[in-house]
């Protein structure tokens, strides 16, 4: 009995052992469990691409940015003077620091994605990725990831830093386009004038050149200069203040829908110096503590007007896109502007799917060292690209959204077109 007994609990325990070694069989063959282990495993692979692609991004552009502040501050050392002093070139560079970080970050992203890519590619674990079936359009996906954070931090300078900051950098260090004769500055404007008639109408009283040197939000402005000239063309009065502040507005017709032709605002001039020039090329000069100029336009609008395009935020061109059409004129400068800051984000990451490209393949045909400094010459060359088709649009007139998405386009055709290559 107990050699039957001893052979049934053998019996039974190789029966329990095939179960046991039959149970990882069937479950190695259920798809289901297959496919459930292949997603945690994908993402832990999508956060080391990402966060290489994040660290060398940062390096990239932290370090193209601080090359920037350098020459930027040795730049400065020639300007210095009694009146511009070693403080304020600091001053000058901090201010300007958002907008040098904001013009590098497509460059750092081509930069980086090169970089953080490569380093990958150098410890042959590119290749184990896609020979365990990562496709190539899954890592350059997993690249872009991180570079939308750099998307987000330029569209947040253009938008709430860059406004502010350049305009406290030109108060610092303005002396050298003041000085240039040939300087477009502020708002300048031809304002038709009127002169009341006997019989209660008006008529033509020739017209006024007006200057505006600076206006902010408040309804402050800076340095206003206007001419008279009468009917012939021939100079009337000279008027110059040296500064003013918004005072109210005035209705005039409520009946239009034309907002220019609904009020008059006004701003109360000071320290104002009058020059009356007569028929004799006799002139006489006049001095006011304040005087009064009148303007179609709101304070809003003037603060527009007298803002170079660059020193715009996103919504404030928006702005005043829309302020110039109702007034049924345009400025290239402004709209060209306007798309290149809509569309950035654009640039970007089509300079990263280009920089995906630069890696992808051998790298005993060519070096990572390489592939770096091709990356960097392309991110030049597009910038001077962007640069050029800016130039063009504004010399010629053409659609400023198109020549802004040429290069972009070509850049993504140029990337798409070199990984098709890799596949």
């Amino acid at each position: 009995m107990s050699a039957l007994f001893s052979k049934s609990q053998d019996a039974k325990s190789q029966n329990t052992k095939s179960q046991n070694t039959k149970s990882p069989n069937t479950g190695s063959q259920n798809p289901k469990a297959k496919f459930a282990k292949r997603p945690a495993n994908l993402k832990v692979l999508s956060r080391y691409v990402k966060l290489n692609a994040l660290l060398a991004i940062i390096g990239a552009v932290l370090g193209l940015w601080a090359l920037q502040l350098v020459f930027s501050y040795l730049s400065e050392l020639d300007s210095l003077d009694d009146s511009y002093t070693m403080g304020q070139a600091i001053k000058y560079i901090f201010y300007r620091s958002p907008y040098f970080l904001e013009q590098f970050i497509p460059t750092g992203a081509l930069l980086g994605a090169v970089v953080g890519l490569g380093l990958l590619a150098n410890k042959s674990e590119l290749v184990v990725m896609r020979a365990a079936g990562v496709s190539v359009y899954r890592i350059v996906g997993w690249v872009l990831q991180p570079a939308m954070i750099f998307v987000l931090i330029a569209l947040a300078i253009n938008q709430f830093v860059l406004p502010s900051s350049n305009q406290l950098a030109k108060e610092i260090n303005d002396a050298d386009s003041r000085s240039l004769v040939t300087s477009v500055r502020g708002y300048w404007t031809v304002q038709p004038r009127f002169a009341r008639a006997e019989d209660g109408g008006t008529t033509p009283d020739g017209s006024d050149v007006l200057y505006i040197d600076y206006a902010d939000v408040q309804g402050n402005i800076g340095e206003v200069k206007r001419w008279h000239l009468d009917n012939n063309g021939s100079l009337q009065t000279a008027v110059h203040a040296e500064d003013g502040k918004y005072i109210g507005r005035e209705p005039l017709d409520t009946t239009t829908d034309e907002p220019s032709e609904q009020y008059r605002y006004e701003w109360q001039l000071n320290n104002m110096t009058k020059l009356n020039i007569s028929q004799g090329f006799d002139s006489s000069q006049a001095i006011s503590p304040s005087d009064t100029l009148s303007l179609p336009f709101a304070p809003e609008s003037v603060y527009l007007l007298t803002r170079k395009a660059e020193d715009l935020s996103l919504t404030q061109l928006y702005e005043h896109r829309q302020f110039m059409g109702q007034q049924g004129t345009r400025s290239l400068s402004h709209e060209l502007a306007f798309w290149q800051k809509l569309l950035s984000p654009l640039s970007i990451l089509s300079l990263v799917i280009v920089a995906c490209s630069f890696v992808f393949g051998s790298l005993r045909t060519h070096s990572l060292g390489l592939r770096i400094v091709v990356a960097l010459l392309f991110g030049l060359l597009f910038s001077y690209v962007q640069d050029l088709v800016g130039f063009v649009s504004l010399a010629t007139g053409f659609s400023p959204l198109l020549m802004v998405l040429l290069p972009i386009i070509a850049s993504a055709i140029l990337g798409g077109y070199l990984l098709k290559r890799q596949m």
